[in-house]
């Protein structure tokens, strides 16, 4: 007999789930099964009103009065300390600002000039690109500063910290593999040696819990529009431990950084703490956007969240490689769950094609070069029915070899 379940018992387990309600809260199209929340995550219904509001009253009628009346002028601050409950970071050490990119630059320059005798930037080389092409930016721009990377100067980043290394910028999961990073354990060694951390949150942050403040970190950045379902663009975060906030220098000294920025003062004095690491004017819409999802993460239970993705993730292993394994697939995430984040990927030769096919049917995931189907798992609104389906669809695309219709192998610009 076999061990799968089968559509009643999953259908059961929908019936059980804590989360299930949540699925309301979510505008998804009829017959879609969405499994890309990794990469961009659903809106939300209370995204719309809340973008009603903002844009016919507040900018519509209330016009510049807004930045005072409607508190436009202190949301990245106070959307920073909502942030904060889901990563573990008490108030006033989280400020929502810029892309993760910027946000990734700024920190390592506080970083390098908090430790002046040291000049290694640790990394990761699998870690998502743009953590790369910044460090590499900032290294470009401060003499003597070196790169080492995971996977190519030592195949265990932890074989890499020694007394020259001023930082390391780490990912606590994985953008491809899923890899989840023991924070507490990294984060003490890297302490052990003298150097600071950034550790970037973007596949984490809403998708399982983060304690920064618990881990002792340093530095943290990421962003809202994967699983915290800010929009596409919306607004990054970025994180400061309170006992770094009198040392923090970074070069991008904007107005919205300033101590008194409508002084109008003609040098530049940091504000206090976190508020150091703003820069320009704030994009006030995607702000509120986020500000209207962050109202249903506020009735979260980030334990009950986690306990759904693993048992998500796990269905889901198992259905696809008990129906899809003679096919070619090769699972590339790990199966122990505690090292997991809260996406799945598998390899295959052919994997764009079948990503193109399975996205035709109405099963949204995405490919990552070279070889990946990856699938993120929101577990606010993905079901168990939904990954028992979506296993279902790959299977026949696999079995039948659709995949290999000449037009599922044209390439577009964003994968």
């Amino acid at each position: 007999m076999s061990s799968l379940p089968d559509l009643a018992a999953v259908e059961a387990m929908d019936a059980a789930d804590p989360l299930r309600s949540f699925r309301s809260r979510f505008a998804l199209p009829e017959g879609v099964i969405y499994l890309d929340g990794n990469s961009l995550g659903a809106a939300s219904h209370d995204v719309f009103s809340e973008l009603q509001q903002a844009a016919t009253e507040e900018w519509g009628n209330g016009l510049i009065r807004s930045w005072n009346s409607a508190g436009w002028f202190h949301l990245p601050l106070a959307l920073g300390d909502r942030i904060g409950r889901l990563i573990g970071a008490a108030p006033g050490q989280t400020v929502v600002t810029d892309s993760t990119s910027i946000n990734i630059y700024k920190a390592l320059h506080a970083a390098l000039a908090m430790r002046p005798g040291r000049s290694v930037i640790v990394a990761e080389g699998d870690s998502f690109p743009t953590d790369l092409y910044m460090a590499e930016g900032v290294a470009s721009t401060r003499p003597g500063v070196t790169l080492r990377l995971e996977g190519r100067d030592a195949d265990n980043i932890e074989d890499l910290i020694d007394d020259q290394v001023a930082v390391v910028l780490v990912n606590h999961v994985n953008y491809k593999s899923a890899e989840l990073r023991d924070m507490t354990a990294l984060t003490r060694q890297i302490h052990e040696a003298g150097a600071l951390v950034i550790w970037d949150l973007c596949h984490s942050a809403g998708a399982l819990p983060v304690d920064l403040d618990g881990a002792n970190a340093d530095f943290a950045v990421g962003c809202t529009y994967k699983y915290l379902n800010g929009g596409p663009g919306s607004p990054a975060f970025v994180y400061a431990a309170h006992r770094h906030h009198d040392a923090i220098t970074q070069p991008l000294s904007g107005w919205w950084g300033h101590a008194r920025p409508f002084a109008f003062e003609q040098s530049f004095a940091g504000g206090e703490g976190i508020k150091r690491f703003l820069c320009g004017t704030q994009p006030i819409l995607s702000l509120r956007a986020l500000k209207g999802v962050l109202g249903v993460w506020d009735e979260v239970d980030m334990s009950a969240l986690r306990k759904k993705s693993i048992a998500l993730t796990d269905l889901f292993i198992q259905l696809v490689e008990e129906k899809c394994g003679q096919y070619g697939v090769v699972l590339e995430t790990t199966r122990d769950s505690e090292k997991r984040g809260s996406q799945v990927s598998f390899t295959h030769n052919n994997s764009y094609e079948v990503m193109q096919a399975l996205i035709e049917r109405g099963v949204i995931g995405d490919f990552r070069a070279p070889a990946t189907l990856r699938f993120g798992f929101t577990p606010l609104y993905v079901g168990y029915r939904d990954v028992w389906q979506a296993a279902e669809v790959l299977e026949d695309i696999l079995s039948s070899g659709s995949w290999k219709e000449a037009r599922f192998a044209v390439r577009s610009t964003v994968t």
